[in-house]
């Protein structure tokens, strides 16, 4: 009977997990990795207090938090600069010189060719900056431009030989980043982070695509 009631509550939690992925994002598929991490992200609330944080970090100073939205607007911040100076070193013998360049390559590597608007928006960068990075590379000769035969107004561009050849030589010090940037989570938590991270990023994925010039006001309701 208990075997029973529990098989209830898992397959009502299993209900709501598939709910909120597919609303989400109705062409999400469905894995036990991401429902494991709903389950640790849903099934227990803890109540956690938010500590005072003192000092200062990279100009900022933390006396007092107002709630856990600010710790997590602030910490995420504070991680992203973590992560770019270890992924500096990571690149300090290549020809990428940049997280942003990095970040262009590996996307385009896992297509044929994308057209330069296309690659800048999975980015989720402006297109200005996005431009001035394709050029970078294009200069390098990690990337190589040619025109679209369907979309004569578009540019396309795809990874050179010598793209593949330095990415694959940095993969490796990447993945090293990657390990450290986890820190001493376990792999649990890794888990619980990595849904609830990726469950945000849908969030503002849609808001950048869709609601990028709305003011704050409009997005918070």
């Amino acid at each position: 009977m208990k075997t029973k009631n529990l098989l209830i509550e898992l397959i009502e939690h299993l209900n709501r997990y598939e709910e909120e992925a597919l609303l989400q994002n109705p062409n999400a598929v469905l894995n036990m990795s991401d429902f494991v991490g709903f389950l640790n992200s849903n099934y227990e609330v803890r109540n956690v207090k938010t500590h005072e944080l003192r000092g200062n970090h990279e100009g900022y100073e933390f006396k007092e938090q107002k709630g856990p939205a600010t710790d997590i607007s602030l910490l995420i911040v504070l991680l992203f600069r973590y992560a770019k100076g270890y992924i500096k070193k990571a690149l300090k013998d290549s020809v990428i010189k940049t997280a942003d360049e990095f970040s262009f390559l590996i996307t385009l590597i896992t297509y044929e060719s994308l057209s330069k608007t296309e690659l800048i928006q999975k980015q989720i960068m402006e297109k200005t900056s996005g431009i001035e990075i394709i050029n970078r590379l294009l200069k390098f000769g990690l990337i190589e431009q040619f025109n679209d035969v369907e979309d004569k107004r578009s540019i396309r561009v795809r990874v050179t030989p010598a793209g593949r050849i330095e990415l694959m030589k940095i993969l490796p010090q990447m993945q090293t980043v990657s390990q450290v940037v986890s820190g001493n989570l376990t792999e649990t938590e890794k888990t619980t982070l990595a849904y609830m991270l990726r469950k945000l990023e849908n969030f503002h994925n849609h808001i950048f695509m869709n609601k990028k010039d709305s003011s704050l006001e409009d997005l918070i309701e």
